[in-house]
């Protein structure tokens, strides 16, 4: 099972992914996007990536904007795999 990240580790990470933020042992974003058509397009770009990763989100889409939840449920918060992922993550358009 991943290891869990201190609480120091976590603020260390976050500084880096700026449009992320750290909530109840959660890495959240929410991305708005011109319209429903181009809010499914990038949920479909995540498939490939998070599966490969072995890492799944939890995606929820409102018409144009997308939320991502990060966290690693088997060690009960956050671990480097939120990270990693999330990284991957900021740079899809």
């Amino acid at each position: 099972m991943p290891q869990l990240l201190t609480e120091a580790e976590i603020q260390e990470q976050a500084k880096i992914l700026s449009d992320w933020t750290v909530k109840d042992s959660k890495l959240q974003i929410t991305r708005t996007f011109k319209d429903f058509i181009a809010a499914i397009e990038f949920v479909n770009k995540l498939v490939e990536l998070t599966e490969s990763a072995g890492h799944h989100p939890n995606i929820e889409i409102s018409y144009n904007k997308v939320k991502i939840t990060l966290t690693t449920h088997d060690a009960g918060g956050l671990t480097q795999s939120d990270f990693d992922v999330a990284r991957v993550i900021s740079q899809i358009n």
